[in-house]
Protein backbone atom coordinates (compact mmCIF):
# COMPACT_ATOMS: atom_id res chain seq x y z
CA UNK A 1 0.00 0.00 0.00
CA UNK A 2 2.90 2.35 0.66
CA UNK A 3 4.15 1.81 -2.89
CA UNK A 4 0.78 2.80 -4.36
CA UNK A 5 0.66 5.96 -2.22
CA UNK A 6 4.18 6.90 -3.30
CA UNK A 7 3.34 6.37 -6.97
CA UNK A 8 0.26 8.57 -6.60
CA UNK A 9 2.23 11.31 -4.83
CA UNK A 10 4.89 11.35 -7.56
CA UNK A 11 2.37 11.30 -10.43
CA UNK A 12 0.45 14.14 -12.05
CA UNK A 13 -2.50 13.69 -9.67
CA UNK A 14 -0.31 13.96 -6.58
CA UNK A 15 -0.97 17.65 -5.80
CA UNK A 16 -4.73 17.31 -6.34
CA UNK A 17 -7.17 16.83 -3.50
CA UNK A 18 -8.15 13.37 -2.27
CA UNK A 19 -11.55 13.65 -3.95
CA UNK A 20 -10.01 14.21 -7.37
CA UNK A 21 -7.46 11.46 -6.77
CA UNK A 22 -10.24 9.02 -5.91
CA UNK A 23 -12.22 10.11 -8.97
CA UNK A 24 -9.27 9.61 -11.32
CA UNK A 25 -8.38 6.25 -9.80
CA UNK A 26 -11.97 5.01 -9.94
CA UNK A 27 -12.23 6.10 -13.58
CA UNK A 28 -9.00 4.25 -14.39
CA UNK A 29 -10.16 1.13 -12.54
CA UNK A 30 -13.52 1.15 -14.35
CA UNK A 31 -11.73 1.33 -17.71
CA UNK A 32 -9.43 -1.55 -16.76
CA UNK A 33 -12.36 -3.59 -15.44
CA UNK A 34 -14.33 -3.00 -18.65
CA UNK A 35 -11.37 -4.06 -20.80
CA UNK A 36 -10.92 -7.22 -18.72
CA UNK A 37 -14.58 -8.14 -19.16
CA UNK A 38 -14.36 -7.47 -22.91
CA UNK A 39 -11.29 -9.71 -23.12
CA UNK A 40 -13.04 -12.55 -21.28
CA UNK A 41 -16.11 -12.25 -23.53
CA UNK A 42 -13.85 -12.30 -26.58
CA UNK A 43 -12.10 -15.44 -25.33
CA UNK A 44 -15.38 -17.22 -24.60
CA UNK A 45 -17.35 -16.19 -27.71
CA UNK A 46 -14.59 -15.25 -30.13
CA UNK A 47 -14.68 -18.49 -32.11
CA UNK A 48 -18.21 -17.81 -33.30
CA UNK A 49 -17.41 -14.31 -34.56
CA UNK A 50 -17.72 -13.61 -38.26
CA UNK A 51 -14.81 -11.45 -39.40
CA UNK A 52 -15.00 -10.07 -42.92
CA UNK A 53 -12.60 -7.75 -44.67
CA UNK A 54 -13.55 -5.57 -47.59
CA UNK A 55 -16.17 -3.06 -48.57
Amino acid sequence: MDVIKEIIQNSAIGPLSKGYQNLVLSLFMSIVFTLAIMFVVLLVHGYSGNIQFGY
